[in-house]
């Protein structure tokens, strides 16, 4: 089971990844509204302390070629595609895209499922990055591909097994229910106890 930890926003928090050998580091770019939105700048000094190991990913809404083109050449190795994606990015981008989808829009799946750009997806909770789980068991039945899955959506050290065995992802997916109870970053206690749960289940 691997293991993506998202929405970093300082260089220590890269360090605390490395220490738990995850798998995959998020960075919120092109977004405003969330708060733990940084600039392309912030999230290289941020993935120069990173491990090689830690793949990262790019987390944007709605994004335009533009926007998708900068994230390409600043060395991501995935795009994850959250609300509107532009059918020129499935053409124009080199870099593999994990397409997200809240609870509520899985009906658009099959439109994806086929597309050899799109290398995973990620299923989140209605409010992505709001700390709220959805059904697990509306993807208990769910088609499977040959493309990732990423599970997200209200995952924290406590219901992280009970998610995996619900659902058998590839990736759990995990912002809030790692941070400090205050909302002010990532907690290290946090980071640790929910790998060890992931690597228990």
């Amino acid at each position: 089971m691997k293991i993506k930890i998202c929405g970093l926003t300082s260089p220590k928090e890269a360090i605390y990844l490395n220490e738990n050998h995850v798998d995959f580091a998020g960075f919120v770019l092109f977004f405003p509204k969330s708060k733990r939105n940084i600039t392309i700048e912030k999230a290289k000094e941020i993935s120069a302390n990173l491990s090689s190991s830690i793949k990262k990913v790019a987390v944007v809404v709605s994004p335009t070629l533009k926007q998708a083109k900068e994230i390409e050449t600043a060395g991501f190795d995935y795009i994850q595609i959250h609300g509107v994606m532009p059918k020129e990015l499935l053409t124009n981008l080199h870099i593999p895209i994990l397409k997200a989808f809240n609870i509520d829009d899985m009906e658009h799946y099959s439109n994806y499922v086929k597309q050899p750009s799109i290398a995973g997806f990620v299923f989140d909770a209605h409010e992505p990055g709001s700390g709220k789980t959805f059904d697990w068991n509306l993807l208990r039945n769910f088609p499977k591909s040959d493309k990732l899955i990423f599970l997200a959506g209200g995952l924290h050290p406590d219901n992280v097994s009970a998610a995996i065995k619900a659902v058998s992802p590839d990736v759990v997916d995990v912002s809030s229910g790692v941070e400090f109870d205050e909302g002010a970053g990532k907690d290290p206690n946090k980071i640790k106890a929910f790998v060890e749960a992931v690597r228990q289940s």
